[in-house]
């Protein structure tokens, strides 16, 4: 079967599903985009390692990828493989020096791995025929938006940039890295207003 390599384009709160999130992932050099629902957990995982973000602690993911390595492991790609009940299925090509091995993952699992080793994404066409959308903005940005508060969002331009340092501080002890992101940003711009 053809595989179309993807790209993650977004990663946002799910529209469909309380409680859920969405990660958007994009055709190169095509229009087409394979929406995929998936946890908080997932998503965060994602976010971090799209973000560049280093927790104190290794994440789950970040475990996997460290495990993998130190046994010699390297992930070349990941392709969903199959759609059965509105559900992806995924798969992990792993190589050694003397083997390559697939080995069943979660979609999301698949992507957070996919992330941190900077390997490809891949689905078989008829699956991104069958889930795909058609999109006309192909200049989308990744970015990250919590799932259930999204008038907190809005409300860190009323905060201070002290405030907003002690609310960074305040997430990533609680490990809600999405939540950092969106007031890294916000620290990120006022610092470049003051520079300009």
């Amino acid at each position: 079967m053809h595989k179309i390599e993807l790209e993650i384009v977004a990663l946002s709160h799910s529209i469909t599903q309380s409680n859920s999130y969405a990660v958007v992932l994009g055709e190169v050099n095509g229009l087409r985009r394979l929406p995929i629902v998936i946890g908080g957990f997932e998503a965060q995982a994602i976010a971090v390692a799209l973000e560049n973000m280093h927790p104190s602690r290794p994440l789950t993911h970040d475990l996997m990828k460290n495990f993998m390595t130190a046994f010699g492991v390297q992930l070349q790609e990941v392709y969903i493989c199959d759609l059965q009940e509105g559900i992806f299925y995924s798969k992990l090509v792993c190589f050694t020096a003397n083997d390559t091995i697939e080995i069943d993952s979660r979609t999301s699992d698949a992507i957070a791995l996919a992330v941190r080793f900077g390997c490809p994404i891949y689905v078989y066409s008829n699956i991104l025929e069958q889930a795909g959308l058609t999109s006309e903005n192909v200049d989308k940005p990744i970015h990250a938006t919590p799932v259930n508060e999204p008038a907190k969002i809005n409300d860190l331009g009323l905060l201070s940039l002290v405030e907003l340092n002690n609310l960074l501080k305040e997430v990533l002890e609680q490990e809600d890295y999405i939540r950092a992101i969106d007031i890294r940003d916000e620290i990120n711009k006022r610092t470049a207003q003051k520079k300009s």
